[in-house]
């Protein structure tokens, strides 16, 4: 998500106050002050240049032991179940989570801020008076696992190659950056078109470097097991393919003292395990045979941690807080289809899902129903839109449903009975006045073909969610079934776009950038790979997109967020999920941590640490 830095304007306005709570605003032209330490979207940076480490870090955590775990399903946007490659960064092949562990970037994200990034290859960075030039200068000690050095020359080299071969993801996101070269061994400078956002220099900050002497002796562009040269804290240790990989921590990282990387990359081994079935991984987590777990599935949670370990404290069960935006998590219907293209049935198909019911029944009233794309965070649309954001909606009222001027789309509220008799009434007549009419028992689309709904899944753990939906819909008429495929098939069929119906959960940063355009935006629509499951193309959303990327300052971006909130909510696009502003994580009693998370991740592989006192007692010492 991502936009230009701010104008000399913003920055002035930033002023004194900004200075006495600490604040340090990005200079309007770095070129006249020698550079920069760090970036932030709107000008605040908490850490001065002389910062020793992160305030959420233990600078003196012990290096030792190792973390065992699965990814879990949304995580990554990567394949948690199996992985055929090592290449994380195109979209050929599943590569396996936390890949990015073995790549350095030129800065990296401080998780107490919304989005400021503080230097880790680069030392310090410059900007053009313009705001379009931007020149990193490169530590001299940076260096590669083969001990070659990192230049510059290799960071121009990974910028252009990732624009031209990268993932869709990466390629669309990062358009506007027009060149990256080489000034010198140390100096790189990255050219952007002037349509740029705010936060797209900080998100080339945040690509992976890659090794251009490796990569001209192998081919960017085809999926690969062999590991690739990289310069990260850990490296590819021992793996099997589908079944497991261990990344192993790099004792000589060259980056290992620096303020950014003090406190973290604890764990000598991070092995990730690899499982079809989530109740086969709850079991090898019982055991013992993995050692961290953040549970999703709420019946697990509330009723089946009751085994040996955790009766007698070996395994602790904990909630940490979650500070983020929650994002949107929903069934996402592929408009790009006739039978879903008109949004009252897309409507009519939500009154059938009964959360009230669900939740009691199957989720232990663990959750609250998601209403928003901007769930758990102040871009949320609510009530009536105010001033602004109607000075935003108001050039497109012709085009846009009522709706949208209105109070915010809400989430049915059933009566929790499983099936809402008046709820199931409103989805019928929604049907007819779409078009649609029944024989027999059978809704018949206009065109005359029945109505028929495909749940597409690859975990069977959410068939016991979809069933009871299911048998709502067919007492509507409507045909559907919950289809089960194999982890390959069914990234295959996302990036696609081969599906009726699929469950995802998308997780938005706090600040907005170009990579929203991949979820809502009209060309990623028509891009195979891209997050616009959903098929979104619609001008006004555009619009709207382009003008929380380019907000001036922070109020400006979430009342255009907001304004964007309520027409995606209107679009009748998914059927929202539901949330929990927390994490609940079981872990055997072996580890270390920090009094608290930062705000805006979790970021427990990078941050905790192996305890050895504590692994003694819980039998996992050694």
């Amino acid at each position: 998500m991502t936009q230009r830095l701010p104008s000399r304007r913003t920055v002035l306005k930033l002023g004194g106050a900004a200075a006495a709570a600490g604040l340090l605003p990005f200079p309007a032209s770095l070129a006249q002050t020698g550079g920069r330490h760090g970036m932030s979207v709107f000008g605040e940076l908490k850490y001065p240049p002389e910062f020793a480490a992160f305030d959420y870090v233990n600078q003196r955590a012990p290096k030792g032991g190792r973390m065992v775990y699965t990814a879990p399903s949304w995580a990554y946007n990567q394949n948690p179940q199996t992985f055929n490659t090592f290449n994380s960064f195109i979209l050929k092949g599943d590569a396996p989570p936390r890949m990015e562990l073995c790549f350095d970037t030129l800065m990296v994200r401080a998780l107490d801020e919304p989005d400021a990034v503080y230097g880790l290859v680069a030392e310090s960075v410059e900007k053009s008076d313009d705001e379009n030039q931007y020149t990193f200068t490169i530590r001299p000690e940076a260096r590669f696992h083969d001990e070659k050095p990192l230049t510059a020359e290799d960071v121009a080299f990974s910028l252009m190659t990732l624009k031209r071969d990268g993932h869709p993801l990466i390629r669309q996101t990062i358009e506007e950056m027009v060149e990256a070269i080489a000034l010198d061994e140390r100096r790189a400078r990255v050219t952007f078109s002037g349509k740029q956002s705010r936060q797209l220099p900080m998100t080339i900050a945040g690509l992976p470097i890659l090794s251009k002497d490796y990569y001209t002796r192998y081919d960017f562009t085809q999926s690969t097991l062999t590991p690739p040269v990289s310069s990260g804290p850990y490296r590819v240790g021992d793996y099997e393919v589908g079944r497991y990989i261990e990344y192993e921590r790099v004792d000589n990282w060259w980056a290992k003292d620096l303020p950014v990387s003090r406190g973290h990359y604890n764990f000598d081994v991070l092995r990730l395990e690899f499982f079809r079935d989530r109740q086969v991984a709850f079991e090898a987590f019982k055991k013992g045979s993995m050692t961290f777990r953040e549970e999703f599935t709420s019946k697990t949670w509330a009723t089946e941690y009751n085994f040996p370990a955790v009766q007698d404290g070996r395994v602790k069960q904990r909630e940490f807080p979650d500070g983020r935006p929650s994002g949107a998590q929903g069934w996402f219907f592929n408009t790009r289809r006739e039978k879903f293209s008109d949004p009252r049935v897309r409507a009519a198909i939500g009154f059938a899902f009964d959360f009230e019911w669900s939740n009691k029944n199957l989720f232990y009233d663990l959750y609250t129903r998601t209403e928003s794309f901007f769930e758990n965070s102040t871009m949320k649309a609510e009530g009536e839109p105010g001033p602004e954001e109607l000075a935003l909606l108001e050039p497109f009222r012709e085009s846009l449903p009522e709706a949208v001027f209105g109070s915010a789309i809400q989430a049915p509220i059933s009566d929790g009975s499983g099936q809402d008799r008046n709820l199931l009434r409103k989805a019928d007549s929604l049907f007819r006045e779409a078009g649609l009419t029944r024989e027999g028992g059978q809704l018949v689309l206009p065109t005359g073909e029945p109505l028929t709904i495909e749940f597409l899944s690859n975990s069977p753990s959410f068939e016991r969610v979809v069933l009871p939906y299911i048998n709502n819909l067919k007492r509507l008429g409507v045909a559907a079934t919950f289809r089960l495929v194999d982890p390959s098939q069914y990234q295959a069929r996302i990036n696609e776009f081969d599906f009726d119906v699929v469950s995802r959960r998308y997780s938005l940063a706090p600040t907005l950038g170009e990579s929203i355009r991949q979820f809502w935006g009209s060309k990623a629509a028509e891009t195979p790979g891209s997050n616009n499951l959903a098929g979104i193309s619609y001008r006004a959303i555009d619009a709207l997109i382009e003008k929380a990327i380019f907000a001036e300052t922070r109020d400006e971006m979430e009342i255009a967020a907001r304004a964007l909130d309520r027409c995606l909510r209107a679009g009748y696009y998914w059927v929202p999920h539901w949330y929990k502003p927390v994490h609940t994580v079981a872990m055997w009693d072996i580890f270390g941590m920090p009094p608290e998370p930062p705000r805006y991740d979790f970021p427990v592989e990078t941050t905790w640490w192996f305890d050895e006192d504590k692994a003694a007692v819980a039998g996992k010492a050694g």
